[in-house]
């Protein structure tokens, strides 16, 4: 519909255009022609050697002077006919224009050969008081009502030296049905035009949508049934293109999140499951004994209180780092990030270390190196790189810490991780087959890397570059050497 009704304001707009071109263009060869006619009447040459008047009658209307010329015409040809002569001063045939004088309002004359009066417009003997005696154009008719276009000049009459208005009209009926044939003409185009682009417009428009039909389609299918992950063929690349590749995006995105949500819930129920049973084992256990009036003895009551403790800060602590890998980024706390020193929270970072391994050996490099990050985050990050290294470590092993221009090394002597688990150790849950055993939730590196990602750096864990055993946990944070300014 807007289509259509745009190409009918264009297409009017254009018509009449057309038409007032072709309007003006008419009129104008008209008044070509009316220029082209005598501006005066001359008197006519006799045989004899004297002139007659040009004018064959007068009247006080045009009405008068046009019966009059016709009671002079008819006299003159019938007495052509009598004697079969046609004298120089007889009337001729009037052409396609003709002419009267107007010397007053009282005094109207049609020359020889006019025998259709001109209708007098009150301004047109204005004229002969104008200083300019322009010649002008006019619309006008004859008296019988022919339409006409009429040129008003100013003459003098050569036996008196009086001025009169010369009238000159030429018939613009013909011009007038021409115009109204164009204008049915460039209606009925106009209409077909209109028609036409709304068929056309229609149908352009529902291949041009019809992307966004299946678009809509599949998000009511989507809305419906909630299967995302739901695509549509993406053809070109205009606009429609555009928004379907987007929504395919955002369909991909939520079909990957849900898979994540649902890979975390179930992970999260796997992790939690072992404490929880071992918990709800020992709590039996205790339960039993006493309804079964035979009291564990003080040692074993101890060593399953001590079990029961260690359950529980293992629970809190997975749960915590549930909470923590479970927020999105926007819902997560923004980091408030200023300038610390990474060797200070490395070395608190290792003293806490060796509490967790007392018979570990810690070689240390630490060089001074300022970063821009959260203190709190960026030392949970290399706690979790030190447990690790720790977990895997031999017993009275060593531990290899170094910080060198911004890059923080942690290196153990354990077994080291096999080349095709590499690609796994940051994802969250992925614990080694070989080191399902050992206590951990395998979320502290995800967190690693997580942190290091929000303080602009990189994170990597491989086997040490000596080819000797062990891995070899490399941070890169961007920062300076210097206390800044």
């Amino acid at each position: 519909m807007l289509t259509a009704a745009a190409v009918a304001v264009a297409i009017a707009l254009s018509a009449l255009a057309c038409w007032f071109v072709v309007s003006d263009r008419l009129y104008a060869q008209v008044d070509t022609n009316l220029a082209a006619a005598p501006t005066s009447t001359p008197p006519i040459p006799l045989r004899n050697g004297q002139f007659a008047t040009p004018f064959q009658s007068c009247g006080t209307t045009p009405k008068a002077a046009q019966a009059t010329a016709q009671a002079t015409a008819e006299a003159q040809a019938a007495a052509n006919k009598a004697s079969r002569h046609n004298p120089d001063n007889g009337p001729r045939p009037a052409g396609q224009s003709s002419s009267e004088g107007v010397f007053d309002a009282q005094q109207i004359c049609l020359p020889w050969g006019a025998v259709k009066g001109i209708n007098v417009a009150p301004s047109d003997l204005s004229v002969l008081d104008s200083p300019s005696r322009k010649v002008t154009y006019r619309n006008g008719s004859f008296v019988d009502g022919t339409p006409a276009r009429v040129r008003v000049n100013i003459a003098f009459d050569q036996a008196s030296d009086a001025p009169y208005v010369l009238l000159t009209a030429a018939p613009v009926q013909s011009v007038k049905d021409s115009l109204q044939q164009l204008a049915l003409i460039l209606l009925g185009v106009a209409a077909l035009g209109v028609l036409g682009a709304g068929v056309i417009g229609r149908v352009v428009a529902r291949s041009a949508l019809k992307p966004v039909d299946n678009l809509t389609d599949v998000v009511e299918h989507i809305a419906r049934t909630e299967e995302v992950g739901t695509t549509i063929p993406v053809h070109g690349n205009d606009e429609i293109a555009r928004l379907s590749s987007s929504f395919n995006s955002m369909s991909t995105a939520l079909a990957n999140s849900r898979d994540r949500q649902t890979r975390l819930i179930a992970d999260a129920g796997h992790e939690l499951r072992t404490p929880l049973t071992s918990l709800r084992t020992n709590v039996d256990l205790m339960i039993r004994s006493d309804d079964t009036g035979r009291p564990l003895p003080p040692a074993t009551k101890t060593k399953l209180l001590g079990n029961m403790k260690a359950q529980m800060q293992e629970l809190t602590l997975l749960i915590g780092d549930l909470l923590e890998l479970s927020r999105p980024d926007s819902a997560r706390p923004q980091q408030t990030r200023t300038v610390v020193a990474l060797h200070e929270i490395a070395d608190r970072a290792v003293e806490r270390a060796r509490l967790r391994g007392p018979g570990l050996v810690f070689e240390l490099d630490i060089n001074p190196w300022y970063v821009a990050g959260d203190s709190a985050a960026l030392e949970r990050a290399v706690i979790n790189l030190l447990d690790n290294a720790v977990k895997y470590s031999p017993p009275a092993g060593s531990i290899e810490v170094a910080l060198r221009a911004g890059v923080l090394t942690v290196r153990d002597h354990g077994p080291g991780i096999p080349s095709d688990e590499l690609q796994y150790v940051f994802d969250r849950f992925w614990r080694s087959p070989s080191s399902r055993q050992l206590p951990g939730s395998g979320l502290g590196l995800s967190i690693v890397a997580q942190t290091i990602e929000d303080s602009d750096g990189q994170v990597t864990l491989g086997p040490a570059h000596d080819g000797g055993p062990g891995a070899l946990a490399t941070v890169h944070l961007p920062g300076q050497s210097d206390v800044p300014q």
